[in-house]
């Protein structure tokens, strides 16, 4: 891992490989070496594979709790130009997800592709309005709470019964070792403000929205939705599977994320 600094952040990044850019934009919690290490051990042999931890996240440089999606797209793109990356693909989870979306939105000309895996167009893009306020009012009661209890509220709604207990605990280890309160905020009212639906059919460069099937947190109508509402998407279910499915099904995941690459 490397800091870079980038409009006065000091953003934590790992970066593995030569070839075509790819970046990896992990969720509001863990990190993105230990989110993404399958990924990056196994892309890196063909592609540049990047990831960060997030502006407030992990390793990198607070910011304030007022930070919204475009902040966070626009620091991001500081950082690929930074990095002298003219045009990327972005995979992103979860949060990173939506956050890939901003960045096409904000950024196009630096997109090739993106794989949107337990994606939203927002919280407020889809999900109802009362599960938005319920989700937002849980989040920012959960971080005020001492790390070890952020992990084991929130851990049993990121994986399968059936994922590997390794994977798990790794991933544990990794939220309560990085959980940055302020950080975690900001991200998770960035998710609940957050309403891109007008943005999915402007889409025009290939995609792929994939899906855990045993996903609690991102449930399958908003694949659907997200999948429906992109000209180019293609919807890709991976059965049994929750909601870091990077982590949980790391094979399988990075199976459809290189078939997805070679395509491009």
């Amino acid at each position: 891992m490397e800091v870079v600094p980038v409009d006065g952040h000091r953003l934590a990044v790992t970066r593995a490989g030569n070839g075509p850019a790819l970046v990896l934009l992990g969720g509001f919690v863990g990190d993105g070496q230990v989110t993404w290490r399958s990924q990056i051990e196994t892309l890196s042999d063909s592609y540049a594979v990047i990831t960060w931890d997030p502006p407030g996240a992990g390793g990198s440089s607070d910011v304030p709790e007022s930070f919204r999606l475009p902040d966070y797209a626009d620091c991001l793109a500081g950082l690929l130009s930074t990095l002298e990356l003219e045009q990327v693909v972005i995979a992103g989870l979860s949060f990173g997800g939506a956050l890939a979306i901003e960045f096409f939105h904000r950024h196009r000309a630096m997109v090739r592709g993106l794989f949107l895996a337990g994606a939203y167009a927002g919280w407020s893009g889809s999900l109802p309005p009362d599960s938005v306020q319920s989700r937002l009012r849980m989040s920012l009661e959960t971080s005020r709470l001492p790390s070890a209890e952020v992990v084991s509220a929130l851990l049993p709604s990121m994986f399968s019964a059936s994922a590997p207990a390794d994977r798990v605990d790794e991933f544990a280890a990794s939220m309560k070792a990085t959980f940055r309160p302020a950080g975690f905020r900001a991200m998770a009212m960035a998710s609940a403000e957050a309403d891109l639906r007008d943005v999915l059919p402007t889409i025009d460069v290939p995609t792929v929205v994939l899906h855990g099937g045993a996903d609690v947190r991102a449930p399958r109508e908003v694949a659907e939705a997200l999948a429906a509402a992109i000209p180019t998407a293609r919807l890709v279910v991976l059965n049994g599977v929750g909601h870091a499915s990077c982590i949980e099904a790391a094979e399988e995941f990075t199976a459809e994320l290189r078939s997805f690459l070679g395509g491009l």
